[in-house]
Order: structure tokens, then C-alpha cells, then sequence
């Protein structure tokens, strides 16, 4: 389909071709009148809406158009079928170059928009006709100025089945296991279990605590301290063969376990890059934004733990585009993930401020100012990003943010050490331990959750560490580290079914 825009001032595009001639030549002579009453007005044009600018996020999730403008704009739209598209018409608002520009931001693969028309329909009314690929349910929103943005118009097209994280996992995990297969087609006769790295290195048999839950969790996924030892050799099926650990220079473990019908299951761990889309989050003095260096230590942390035949990764976004705060905890819980790990590089209010930092939850106050301070400019994000809180099931989403647990919190502080341990060894800490704050992504109250501040951006030298991809790679490892020790240390229980 032609992406040329098509312009034709006071016509409507949709109608105004199939529309018989005089009743056209009548709608130029009143909109030519309309003009001549409009411009002997004068100072009234003073006060038509400006566009500042459109941007266009498209995402598999959903495609967002933002129109921001220096004043509201009113807007009437239509949902048309055969074919699928959405008619918007925009009030007190001129066709500008702004809006022009809207045309070519449609990218070919945009997952809901085939492309756009624009034209001037009436005057200070511009009609907007959005050619869908399928079937989609729009939300149309505004929100009023906040930090650095005035007023937006928001249109935010979700596709009319939207996707699930589940599925999409579980379909992960079956190519997974096929791989394994391929490279294993004997899993009845596996290689022996043993241990190999440096001189200094455990002997076979003698496995530390990382590996001896493996082996235990591979015959069972049962916590080390429950799991029997029986006296006399019991007469039934052969015990699985039990996990097989390695350990290379680098103290990095990788675990295998085979495939074992109903007695085994991957560990799942959410990853959220924060901020994204509307939301930059902080950006740097040389122009770095945050949610670009939180996606790609995400999608680095994504690969490190794919890598793993007993782990998988679920990202709640992986794209430049904003989820709200409350949708990132529902897919964690939706794919119910073992762990989950926020991942941001925030500013404060000093340059000086530096190093890396591990927050979880709060039971009864921030920990510290600088820990208030930052749960409440993350939680700032919905505002900024923007939501629409008239959507029905917002006040149901909410809710969710109420429930904490005693527990919750006792692990994730007990994963966030494991974390904070090893970020030590790749870049000073901001503190010697675990900080707590009302963050309201870490409020799933049955996954242990932390966010982890990377860098401080605000600090120039920490900035131009974040911009090394080297440094990047470090950080996602250093996670990777803590969720494996974390693991180790705290079995996780077993679910009530595979996933």
C-alpha cells in the first residue's frame, strides 16, 4: 500500500470522493466563507493548538501514536470494518508539518498500523485515518503536562487477542528442549557426573552447595534439607542421573539436568528493563537514556540465562516501548516466575552521587531519603510514560499493589544479597547492602523481586561506563552470578504443575 500522504483540504478522505459534486462545491464555498469569518477574527487563530511533535512506539503488545501539543486536543474517532481502520478527527488544530511527519514514522513491520492518511477536513479540524492490519481495541486518552512533555493525545492499539507471556514461554521452552534432544539423544545413559575447573576446584564428589541442589533438584525439586536418604538401597526405578555441574576460571557454573518426565521443571526468572516508550527515564549529561541501557543489559541477562538447560527468561518488555508498572508484575506472575529483577540506571539530584545499588521491598518505610527519594521518582513512571486510568480493569490492577507478604520480602532480601555481592566485584557500591523502598514494581507478593541500579547516569564517569558494552556484559554476568547463587542457597519449592 502506497504510504504518499493524501492531503485535501476541507474534504473529508474517507467520504468526500463518493460524494456528488455540487454537494462538494457547496462544503469548499462554506468552508471558503468559514476561513474569510475566521480571519477577520484575528486574534482568535492566536489561540489554535500547535503539535510539538508525534511519536510513534510500535511494539507486538501494542502500538502507541502520542500527539503532544501545546494545547489539549479534542478528538472524535471511529472504529470501521472492511477493512480495519480507525477514523480520528482532531479539533482546533491546523494541518502542520508536525502532523505531516506522522506518515512516514509508520515503520513497515509495525505489528497493528499498515499506514497512515491525513488531511485537513474542516478548518481547525484535521481527520487522521489509521489502516489496520487486523482487528484491534483501541484506548484514546489524554494526559495533562508533566516533566519535560505538555499535553498528549494518546492512541494506544492493542491487537484484539493480545499476546500471552505463557505461551510465548512455552513455546520457548519447547524449542529449547528440542535442542537438548538434538544434542543429547541418549539422555538414558548421560555422561558422568563431575566437577571440572581450576586446581582449586572441588573434587568430584564433594560438590558445593550451588552443586549439590542441583543434584537434588534434578531428582526431584525438593529442598536439600527434605530430600531422603534411605538406609537400605529401596526396590524401585533406577534414581535419576543427577545434575551435572562445571565450573569454568571465571567461577561461572553451568548446570544440565535430563529431561525427567514430572520430576523436573525450569526456573523462571522475570527480567524488566525499566522505563520505555514515552518514559525515557534519566538521561545522562552526554545524552545516554536510561531505558536504552536497561533493554540492553536485559536482553544480555536474557541470553546468559537461556543459556542454561535447567533456566528461561521472561522479559517484560523487549522493545522500545512503555509498560506500565502494574502490567510488568502481572506477566511475571502470569509465566509464575521463581524471581524477578528490575533493571534501571537512575539519577540523582548531584552528579557526585555513584555507584551500583540493590532495592527490595518495604514493609514499613524506605531504609534511607536517597531510597524514598528514588521509589518515588520510579514510581513516577505510569505519570510519565503514560496510562489511562479510566481502562476497567485499573482499579483491578491496582489492587495488586496492596499485597505484600512478610515472606516476599525475606527472600527478596535474601537474593538481593546474593546480587549486591557480585555487582561489588564489577563496580563500587552506592551501599554495603540491600536498601528497601516502596517500589511498586517489586509488589508481587509471591516472587522474590529486586531492582537493581546499575550506575548512577547523573555521574559522568559512571555514564561512560554504561555506554561500554564490555562493562554492560559485566553487570548482566554479575546478576547471573547472584540468581545462580540465590537458587543454590534457596531451593525453590515445587509448582502444582509443569509449566
Amino acid at each position: 500500500m502506497s504510504r504518499k500522504m493524501l492531503i485535501k483540504p476541507f474534504a473529508s478522505i474517507e467520504a468526500a470522493a463518493l460524494a456528488p459534486h455540487s454537494w462538494r462545491r457547496r462544503q469548499v464555498l462554506r468552508a471558503g466563507a468559514s476561513t474569510l469569518v475566521l480571519a477577520l477574527a484575528g486574534p482568535k487563530l492566536a489561540h489554535a493548538s500547535s503539535v510539538l511533535g508525534v511519536r510513534v512506539w510500535p511494539a507486538r503488545d501494542y502500538t502507541r501514536v502520542t500527539i503532544e501539543s501545546d494545547q489539549p486536543l479534542q478528538n472524535a474517532n471511529q472504529l470501521l470494518q472492511g477493512p480495519d481502520r480507525l477514523v480520528v478527527d482532531l479539533s482546533g488544530i491546523d494541518l502542520d508539518q508536525a502532523l505531516r511527519d506522522l506518515v512516514s514514522k509508520i515503520a513497515p513491520n509495525d505489528p497493528q498500523i499498515q499506514s497512515v492518511r491525513i488531511g485537513q477536513y474542516q478548518p481547525h479540524v484535521v481527520r487522521m485515518v489509521f489502516d489496520l492490519k487486523g482487528s484491534v481495541k483501541p484506548q484514546v486518552f489524554t494526559l495533562g503536562p508533566i516533566g519535560s512533555y505538555k499535553y498528549r493525545l494518546v492512541f494506544d492499539l492493542y491487537p484484539a487477542v493480545a499476546p500471552d507471556p505463557l505461551m510465548d514461554l512455552l513455546a520457548q521452552t519447547e524449542r529449547k528442549q528440542e535442542a537438548l534432544d538434538r544434542a543429547n539423544p541418549n539422555p538414558a545413559v548421560p555422561p558422568p557426573a563431575t566437577l571440572s575447573g581450576p586446581a582449586t576446584a572441588q573434587k568430584p564428589g564433594t560438590p558445593d552447595s550451588t552443586d549439590e541442589f542441583f543434584q537434588k533438584y534434578a531428582q526431584g525439586d525438593a529442598p536439600a534439607e527434605t530430600a531422603p536418604k534411605p538406609s537400605v538401597k529401596p526396590q524401585r526405578a533406577p534414581t535419576p542421573p543427577p545434575v551435572i555441574a562445571k565450573k569454568d576460571d571465571d567461577d561461572q557454573y553451568t548446570f544440565s539436568a535430563p529431561k525427567q518426565a514430572g520430576t523436573t521443571r525450569l526456573l523462571t526468572v522475570a527480567i524488566d528493563p525499566g522505563h520505555g516508550g514515552e518514559d525515557p527515564g534519566a538521561i545522562g549529561g552526554q545524552g545516554t537514556y536510561e531505558k536504552h541501557i536497561a533493554l540492553d543489559i536485559a536482553k544480555k541477562l536474557r541470553a546468559k540465562i537461556d543459556a542454561q538447560p535447567n533456566m528461561r527468561a521472561m522479559m517484560t518488555r523487549d522493545a522500545d516501548f512503555f509498560v506500565p508498572l502494574n502490567v510488568r508484575v502481572q506477566k511475571a506472575q502470569r509465566v509464575s516466575a521463581d524471581l524477578f529483577v528490575s533493571i534501571h540506571a537512575d539519577a540523582f539530584t548531584s552528579p557526585d552521587a555513584r555507584g551500583s545499588s540493590v532495592f527490595a521491598l518495604s514493609e514499613h518505610g524506605a531504609s534511607s531519603a536517597a531510597a524514598r527519594w528514588m521509589a518515588a521518582k520510579e514510581n513516577a513512571s505510569d505519570q510519565v510514560g503514560g496510562i489511562n486510568v479510566k481502562s476497567q480493569d485499573a482499579s483491578v490492577n491496582r489492587a495488586l499493589f496492596d499485597m505484600s507478604t512478610t515472606a516476599q520480602i525475606r527472600d527478596s532480601m535474601r537474593y538481593g544479597s546474593f546480587v549486591l555481592n557480585e555487582i561489588g566485584g564489577i563496580n563500587k557500591l552506592h551501599k554495603g547492602s540491600v536498601e528497601q523502598a516502596g517500589f511498586a514494581v517489586l509488589k508481587a507478593p509471591d516472587i522474590p523481586s529486586i531492582l537493581v541500579e546499575t550506575a548512577f547516569i547523573s555521574n559522568p564517569d559512571e555514564e561512560a561506563r554504561l555506554n561500554d558494552d564490555a562493562y554492560r556484559d559485566k553487570m548482566a554476568n554479575a546478576i547471573m552470578k547472584g540468581i545462580k547463587r540465590y537458587f543454590a542457597a534457596n531451593p525453590p519449592l515445587a509448582k502444582s504443575r509443569m509449566t
